[in-house]
């Protein structure tokens, strides 16, 4: 009976300690299995929720606040940069937003351009005499008529001509050799005395001192240096013609457009004020010179003008025509522009909406060219993105745009508010809380509270404003109290402090 009393007792002892293990072995693999799967998360930063734009790469406490660093992971969304939102599709229809895909397309380089016309100086004519004389009748006697080319312009009376004429009629009625005859009219010639004056008197037998200038060139008169009856000198200017065939339109191109041109580009002008006509010219020079002013170029264009509509001074909008270029292209709807950013509102493939920051290339009139940001095929929001853009900045705030979280998992994260409370805080913008005034000065009640899911903020000792210094005179430090508070600015405005247990 000893024997078998003890042989119990030594098993009772073996199976108790084979018990206790086999007990305490799950509470124990508990926190480990929660530990390792904790650590499987990927942290990306830790940040202070209540200034949430710097970003630390180690844990600590916060250098704005009296709280610890709090870790951002890889599967949330905490940036309101990239945080997106998920819409139903009644709600996208009664909303209206409308979707476009982004696409490549071949585009001309092509823009437009104000032009002035000018005369062609290539096309100008000088008309002058070699000879002293008088101008015993003009033609023409005002500036701008169009002439054409033979008309007559002037005729001169040059008695310097008299003397080798009357020399080369003298020659030939004394007979001498033709050689002889030959050399006086060299000699005539080079006192620039038209061939056709030399025959005139040669038929006649009388020499001729007037003689008539004709137009070279069929254009206006753009130049008128006499009148009748002046004495003119040899190599005087009378007139200086014009041509019309062609004329210039000087356009200021801007500094951003000059890399897009290429002297041979064609250019289709049409007038400003009727733009039923059309010409077509040519880019025929770039002047190497930039206005300090504007910061445009002058570009010279070369255009048709055989049917004569086209006279200095006109406005014509010239379309200056480029090789075509594929580019990424988004309708110009679809842009959000900030001033300084460029967002549209990217479709993913679950179907929720996100925002992402876009640069922006040519601006082609209802499209834009994409620089970078998108991808083709990329479904972008071309209606109600600002709606959609609001909602996704809302959410890197309150925190609660992605998901809804049970009515439990909120109510024990906000302890005694509630998650009915918080949701509806969030709302209407006024926040509440519980916590214990730390420290009362005449602008401002420091507060420690616990955490306020609303705002993601966890317990903290931290400093909130008053609308008055004499304002909430009943607290005094060591206080438990609800307190409520709204943004204001950069700042944390209290809105109601109550004694828990007392008055107001």
């Amino acid at each position: 009976m000893v024997v078998a009393g003890g042989l119990l007792i030594g098993g009772g002892y073996v199976l108790g300690r084979s018990d206790a293990n086999s007990l305490t072995a799950p509470a124990a693999a508990v926190p480990a299995a929660r530990a390792a799967s904790e650590g499987e998360r990927k942290v990306l930063y830790w940040h202070d929720p209540m200034v949430p734009g710097p970003r630390f790469d180690q844990p600590g406490k916060s250098p704005f606040m009296d709280m610890q660093l709090v870790p951002v992971y890889a599967d949330e969304a905490g940036d309101a940069s990239h945080a997106g939102v998920t819409i139903s599709p009644a709600l996208q229809q009664n909303l209206g937003i409308r979707t476009a895909a982004v696409k490549r397309a071949d585009m001309g380089s092509s823009f437009d351009a104000v032009g002035t016309v000018q005369f062609d100086e290539r096309l100008s004519v000088a008309v002058q005499t070699r000879v002293a004389g008088y101008v015993e009748r003009l033609a023409v006697r005002a500036p701008m008529e169009q002439v054409r080319k033979g008309q007559a312009l002037a005729t001169v009376f040059a008695p310097e001509w008299l003397a080798p004429q009357n020399e080369l009629l003298a020659l030939k009625r004394a007979g001498v050799s033709p050689e002889v005859i030959a050399a006086a009219r060299d000699r005539m010639r080079a006192m620039s005395i038209p061939d056709g004056l030399i025959r005139h008197s040669e038929e006649t037998g009388t020499a001729q001192a007037r003689f008539t200038l004709s137009a070279p060139a069929t254009g206006v008169i753009a130049e008128l240096g006499v009148r009748e009856g002046v004495q003119v000198q040899p190599g005087t200017t009378l007139f200086r013609i014009a041509g019309l065939e062609k004329v210039w339109a000087i356009a200021e191109i801007p500094e951003a457009q000059i890399p897009r041109l290429a002297r041979g580009q064609r250019v289709k002008a049409v007038l400003q004020a009727d733009p039923s006509h059309a010409f077509e010219g040519e880019l025929k020079e770039m002047l190497p010179q930039v206005s300090a002013n504007t910061h445009t170029l002058q570009a010279r264009f070369e255009v048709d003008n055989k049917a004569g509509k086209l006279t200095p001074g006109m406005l014509l909008r010239l379309q200056v025509a480029g090789a075509a270029v594929s580019r990424l292209v988004v309708p110009s709807e679809a842009v959000i522009r900030t001033g300084t950013r460029a967002v549209a509102i990217v479709r993913d493939s679950n179907g929720g909406f996100a925002p992402r920051d876009i640069q922006l290339g040519v601006d082609l009139g209802d499209q834009l060219e994409v620089l970078a940001g998108l991808r083709e095929g990329d479904e972008v929001v071309a209606s109600g993105q600002f709606l959609i853009d609001s909602e996704a900045r809302l959410k890197s705030v309150l925190g609660t745009m992605a998901s809804v979280q049970p009515a439990a998992s909120a109510a024990s994260a906000v302890g005694p508010i509630g998650a009915a409370s918080a949701a509806s805080a969030a709302a209407s913008g006024i926040y509440s809380a519980e916590g214990t005034i730390e420290d009362i000065e005449a602008q401002s009640l420091t507060i420690s509270h616990g955490p306020i899911a609303a705002l993601k903020w966890p317990a903290m000792t931290m400093g909130f404003k008053k609308r008055q210094p004499k304002a909430f005179p009943e607290v005094k430090p060591g206080d438990r109290i609800r307190f409520e508070f709204k943004k204001a600015g950069d700042d944390f405005e209290l809105v109601a402090v109550h004694r828990i247990g007392g008055g107001q």
